[in-house]
């Protein structure tokens, strides 16, 4: 099985929430993930400290660690706000040639998933600015409609990773759609706004995943780490995704990114 890792960039700075609520209710989690016992008051502290510094992703820190251990990551990045991304093209930038200088890949964070244009739009502004004119792309929140996959692939899209499931690649017209197979929300979070599971739970958890996508036959595995959880601040979420590459690691698994996974499934 090959482990495709990727990471959604959902926010760059603390600043850029001046007129939302979205710091607002990170405070009240970081609360309440304290008073619940799941994570420590250096945790607590650390994410207080954060806000401070108005550096709300961790992409260098993940690009060191994603380096050392081979790992050739991609990186969807906003083009649109919506569900709380709010940056702007300006600010974004600079980050994907920074991703790009650095030999990752890069892709779209789609917000718009029921409107042609607004999708076809947001191809057009990442294409203009990544110089890129092969990519792939992860709906913000996973969102979706009926008509959301075969637009993208319409706007020329060479993938999406926004179908969250345990199941094989396959085409939809000229586009590779990668079912998701693991991202750290669902499991941390369980279907709460807040870490409810511990590192140790969600660990058992992840190796149950994998022996069920072993089970299932998957060439290719994909796996959601947001950036932003790379950090003290959410040490469980960074321990897990130290721990998760080892342990890809020593089953024996490889490592390979969306776009030469699509290299070998052409072949084919």
């Amino acid at each position: 099985m090959k482990i495709i890792i990727s990471h959604d960039v959902d926010h760059l700075q603390v600043t850029e929430h001046y007129a939302d609520l979205v710091v607002f209710k990170f405070i009240v989690r970081a609360c309440i993930e304290l008073l619940t016992g799941k994570i420590s008051m250096h945790s607590w502290l650390r994410r207080l400290f954060v806000l401070f510094t108005n550096c709300w992703h961790r992409i260098p820190e993940i690009i060191k660690f994603n380096k050392e251990n081979n790992i050739p990551a991609t990186f969807f990045f906003g083009m649109a706000k919506g569900k709380g991304m709010v940056y702007s093209n300006k600010k974004v930038q600079p980050w994907i040639k920074y991703a790009l200088d650095k030999g990752f890949d890069v892709g779209v964070h789609g917000i718009a998933y029921d409107n042609e244009e607004e999708i076809r739009k947001e191809y057009q502004l990442f294409e203009n600015g990544s110089d890129k004119n092969s990519f792939g792309i992860r709906m913000h929140y996973l969102r979706q409609n009926e008509y959301t996959f075969l637009n993208l692939e319409k706007a020329g899209y060479i993938f999406d990773s926004s179908v969250y499931a345990l199941s094989n690649p396959y085409k939809i017209g000229k586009m590779w759609e990668f079912p998701l197979s693991l991202m750290e929300g669902y499991l941390f979070e369980n279907g709460k706004p807040w870490q409810s599971k511990s590192l140790e739970e969600v660990k058992n958890k992840t190796i149950e995943v994998f022996k069920e996508a072993e089970s299932k036959n998957l060439q290719y595995f994909s796996v959601l780490f947001h950036d932003r959880y790379f950090d003290s601040s959410f040490d469980d979420w960074k321990k897990w995704y130290v721990w998760l590459i080892e342990f890809v690691k020593e089953q024996n698994n490889t490592f390979i990114s969306y776009s030469d996974a699509i290299k070998e499934l052409e072949n084919i």
